[in-house]
């Protein structure tokens, strides 16, 4: 049986030591290292070593009870956060530590909300249990108030079965079964399969305990773990996999790494992703640094393979369709500052690669300021991000002060008109621009006839209006929340070429967004604060201060709980100050929210200094064509001169 399982939790719960603890108890590896020692089997990168923490998923592979596993170690600080969501795509179940001295952290709720939102079956792992101030019981009552109530011990489960409270917990949760526990029908193997069930579907959710560290508790959880987790994966069938990770290797050859979900996977294979087909070259099987080379791959399997030139990560392969989406977006973006003897093309290049790998960096070539720029989640992957270019590719680099990622979208609906008509070309479309729900991003219909433009024209407006983010009035930011209609359009049959409905195509989306009423959005946190009665009258005046919303905040023990939205700009760095009044006893979880309305508008727009009328990109002039020469329409003339009205 294949199983991939993955170490999940906010930094400092544990997750490395544990993970050497299973890969040395499995006899993956011949002797455990230590975070502090920097000898870790899966943090081998020196960024790792030298900061303490994970950066990287990386994956070790075991054989235990005849299951062959893949583990993923996945980074628990919040700037590296898109590698474990891209980790968690291709679990079959996952281990969350907690520290039993800290408790559920804010990290801890980010990646229980992943968990569910890809369905995967989750166990706790309760570390720490050695140090002082450890209280499991403590713990486990904030997982039943924070996480889920259908929680169990694991220690419920004996040698010789599982104990009463245990069986009735089960029984209350399947009719069938509880008649049968009514009438003191009870039979193990029944209640065993069940159980099973019940965590495969994420109905129920086990706990155990112990100190990774001092290596207690780590191989009886791991047995129980091995005992209540399944997959039935199946080789027959056609291929299918989903892309997990990509990677470069010492030479610079693009590896890529894939959850086979169907089907076999051969050397010379033809795989078909998006409108391309290429050839396995070759399967390598990694454990660690160290991997070993394969003819074929079979379901449930994550091997990596070289062929695939653009394949990336959440990619469908073979037959599987669907692209994964991913939660977590950066807020911020940095300038990549660089000395001018570096040629651009050279930084270009070795950004890109870092942008296949970590696509969540979206590394942009800005033409018109001849800047660089990458998005990031935090200071942190700034600061590691300069020491990957030194290490890797030999040049320094520094970053510019992070800025908040605006977005743009509309408050009533408009049509836009757009007409491209120099000498010997031709292209008028004609749009409807609504406003959509609130992180929706763009969404396209069609109502134009055939009758009146070809579907091969109306299917190329189409492709123009998702090839690039677009521009909002305000700021210049990318254009969402937005849906579009192509209510017509009109070509000609001898002067329509290449280019022109992309043309007029931008020139009715500007013309559009110039008559609207243009808003400027923010990133924004959905936060949930939990301090002492003593300082929650700081906390909701800090809040209101940051112009967050909140709602009435709830007492529980000696704790108050306050939930609301903050914007991202002015409570990015918060957590510091939070620490430091509350004295590192308060916990604050941070999840992004997406983007709503500005707070502060006026000041954004000015701050960034953007001029509609001198993007390079976009204009809303349209242009016709009288005797044989072309001339600009304004966007406020442009309607009236259309050839459709």
């Amino acid at each position: 049986m294949q199983k991939t399982i993955g170490i999940v939790a906010h930094v400092d719960a544990g997750k490395t030591t544990f993970s050497e603890q299973l890969l040395f108890h499995t006899h993956s590896i011949r002797q455990r290292g230590r975070v502090d020692h920097q000898d870790t089997f899966l943090d081998s990168h020196e960024i790792e070593k030298n900061r303490g923490i994970t950066v990287f998923a990386d994956q070790g592979a075991f054989t235990f009870n005849g299951s062959h596993y893949t583990l993923i170690d996945t980074p628990g600080h919040v700037d590296f956060s898109p590698e474990m969501e891209r980790a968690i795509q291709v679990m079959d179940a996952a281990i969350v530590i907690i520290s039993a001295a800290d408790g559920v952290e804010g990290h801890t709720e980010t990646v229980w909300q992943l968990l569910k939102k890809h369905q995967i079956p989750t166990f706790f792992f309760l570390n720490k249990t050695d140090r002082e101030g450890a209280n499991i019981q403590n713990v486990v009552a904030e997982i039943r108030s924070s996480l889920s109530q259908d929680i169990f011990d694991l220690s419920e489960i004996e040698e010789d079965g599982m104990n009463e409270s245990l069986i009735e917990f089960i029984a209350e949760r399947d009719e069938a079964l509880l008649e049968r526990y009514m009438d003191a029908d009870y039979d193990s193997e029944t209640w065993l399969d069940a159980l099973k069930r019940m965590i495969q579907h994420r109905d129920v959710f086990a706990y155990g305990h112990g100190s990774a560290l001092k290596d207690i508790g780590v191989l009886d959880f791991f047995e129980k773990f091995d005992l209540l987790t399944k997959t039935d994966y199946v080789d027959r069938g056609e291929f299918a996999a989903r892309v997990y990770k990509v990677r470069h290797d010492e030479n610079g050859h693009r590896i890529t790494f894939l959850k086979v979900l169907q089907g076999n996977l051969h050397v010379r294979d033809d795989v078909h992703y998006a409108d391309k087909q290429e050839k396995i070259t070759q399967i390598r099987r990694y454990n660690g640094k160290k991997f070993q080379t394969t003819e074929a791959a079979h379901a449930g399997e994550i091997v990596a393979v070289t062929g695939l030139s653009e394949a990336g990560a959440g990619d469908p392969l073979g037959t599987l369709v669907e692209k994964a989406v991913f939660d977590l977006i950066p807020t911020l973006k940095s300038k990549v500052i660089f000395d001018p003897s570096i040629h651009v093309k050279e930084v270009l290049r070795c950004f890109r690669m870092l942008d296949a790998e970590d696509p969540s960096l979206r590394v942009v070539w800005d033409e018109h300021v001849q800047e660089v720029h990458v998005h990031v989640m935090g200071v942190i992957q700034l600061e590691v991000l300069r020491q990957i270019v030194r290490d890797r590719f030999q040049f320094d680099v520094s970053f510019g002060d992070p800025k908040i990622l605006y977005k743009e979208t509309i408050r009533s609906a408009v049509n836009g008109y757009g007409h491209f008509e120099p000498l010997k070309h031709y292209a008028e479309v004609h749009l409807r621009i609504e406003p959509a729900e609130r992180n929706s991003g763009i969404s396209f219909e069609n109502v134009c006839h055939a009758n009146d433009l070809s579907v091969g024209n109306q299917n190329l407006i189409q492709s123009h209006i998702f090839e690039r983010a677009h521009h909002g009035l305000l700021t210049g930011s990318t254009l969402t929340d937005v849906k579009i209609t192509l209510l017509t359009g009109k070509g000609h049959i001898e002067h329509t070429s290449g280019g022109d409905f992309r043309e007029a195509t931008f020139r009715a989306l500007r013309q559009g967004l110039e008559k609207a009423e243009n808003v400027l959005l923010e990133p924004v946190y959905d936060f949930k604060i939990k301090v002492g009665m003593d300082h929650i009258g700081r906390v909701l005046s800090d809040i209101q201060q940051a112009s967050g919303s909140f709602a009435p905040p709830e007492t529980i023990g000696e704790n108050t709980i306050v939930t609301g939205h903050v914007p991202v700009a002015t409570f990015m760095n918060y957590s510091t100050v939070f620490a430091s009044f509350t004295n590192g006893k308060g916990a604050l979880t941070l999840q992004f929210g997406g983007y709503d309305e500005c707070h502060n508008t006026e000041e954004v727009i000015e701050a960034i200094g953007y001029n509609k009328d001198a993007d390079p990109e976009y204009t809303s002039t349209s242009i016709f064509c009288a005797k044989g020469k072309g001339y600009p329409v304004l966007w406020h003339e442009a309607e009236a001169a259309m050839h459709l009205l």
